[in-house]
């Protein structure tokens, strides 16, 4: 008998999988009260850039600050500007204008969500320093025609991975193909944290050295610059690292639920179901689908108890926040014509199959009205 209430997500599912590993990694801190820089830090910062295959990992506050501090680390300064996506979280943009810097959007690719390569270079400017890709939702953007504009005009490439933990492209981690890449750990994300988190990981000991001492006040005991407080506390660590070695089976489990989304809705009229870019490993942060009727799917999902999200309601240039910029609908015209059509579905490791059928069989009953 299938539940008829579905979550977007169930967090406390996945805690009742490993309680007892989550409940010893707490009650390690609160033990020791090494709530602050303590082992539990250092110990998650090695173990996720080990799985990375990185050099170095500085863990801080959230996905935001690491953004903006490595931006601040590579010397993003007033009049510069960044590319970055259309379609995102603002965490990406914000950060950029909080640098002093100008952001300048880009187009996404019809199919994938991520940034559109072949739209970039008529973007840049003598003023142009960066690049900042978003693996979107869980898949890689195509980072070889990015790492080459950036080659050839001089550029750097932060990756935002903050939904993509895992994920590959063409057999290299996402994390590991830019100067620097930044990750989440809010809650919801595929290694979460029981509150928010962050982190950066870099090859670079100079870039890496500089974004830890600007995240710890420019230096504790010597201030040798003014920095600011972005500390992952001891409780969060532990968690990650708790977690972490879980992370690998519960990506699986995420492909196990898209994999049937695709099946049960391959033959549903109407629905645009997620594409996999070439050579990309997705891993599933969220599963999103495309209506022209995705308001009324929304509330019939709704009110057979399924759970949904709009990851994103708009295109990032269509906020209020960058009114100032100008946009029209004509600059981003797929990225606009998505805003409208999106709609997340439930998914999370501890789906049962009896679930995904449910919520495919709503989204069957209420296409058959009106295709």
């Amino acid at each position: 008998m299938v539940n008829k209430t579905i979550p977007f997500i169930d967090l406390h599912a996945q805690y009742l999988s490993i309680r007892d590993d989550i409940d010893r990694a707490i009650r390690e801190v609160i033990e020791e009260s090494s709530f602050i820089r303590s082992r539990h830090v250092t110990l998650f910062e090695e173990q996720f850039a080990a799985a990375l295959g990185v050099d170095h990992c500085v863990s801080c506050a959230n996905g935001t600050d690491a953004i903006y501090i490595v931006m601040k680390g590579l010397g993003v300064s007033p009049g510069d500007e960044v590319i970055t996506t259309a379609h995102s979280w603002i965490s990406t943009s914000e950060t950029i204008t909080q640098t002093g810097g100008r952001v300048v959007f880009c187009d996404t690719d019809p199919d994938t969500y991520t940034i559109d390569p072949a739209k970039i270079e008529e973007l840049i400017s003598p003023r142009t320093v960066g690049i900042i890709p978003v693996h979107l939702y869980g898949q890689p953007s195509d980072m070889d025609p990015i790492l080459e504009i950036a080659r050839r005009r001089g550029l750097w490439v932060i990756e935002d991975c903050a939904q993509a933990h895992l994920a590959e492209y063409k057999g290299r981690k996402v994390g590991t193909m830019g100067v620097a890449a930044t990750f989440s750990f809010y809650p919801g994300k595929n290694l979460g944290a029981m509150g928010d988190a962050g982190g950066i990981v870099t090859k670079d000991a100079k870039l890496a050295a500089w974004c830890e001492l600007y995240a710890r006040h420019g230096g504790k005991g010597d201030h040798f610059i003014e920095g600011i407080n972005s500390r992952l506390d001891g409780l969060q660590a532990a968690i990650l690292s708790a977690k972490l070695p879980h992370l690998a089976k519960w990506t699986a489990q995420r492909r196990r639920v898209a994999e049937t989304y695709d099946r049960l809705l391959s033959d549903v009229p109407g629905i645009t179901r997620p594409v996999v870019g070439l050579n990309r490993t997705h891993v599933w942060h969220l599963y999103v689908v495309r209506s022209e009727h995705r308001d009324d799917l929304r509330r019939s999902l709704g009110d057979a108890g399924v759970a949904t999200s709009l990851n994103y309601p708009k295109a990032l240039p269509f906020y209020p926040a960058y009114a100032y910029l100008g946009h029209s609908p004509v600059d981003f015209p797929v990225a606009y014509g998505h805003q409208d059509r999106i709609l997340s579905l439930p998914i999370f490791p501890e789906m049962t199959p009896e679930m995904i059928a449910y919520v495919a069989d709503v989204i069957k009953g209420f296409q058959s009205q009106h295709v």
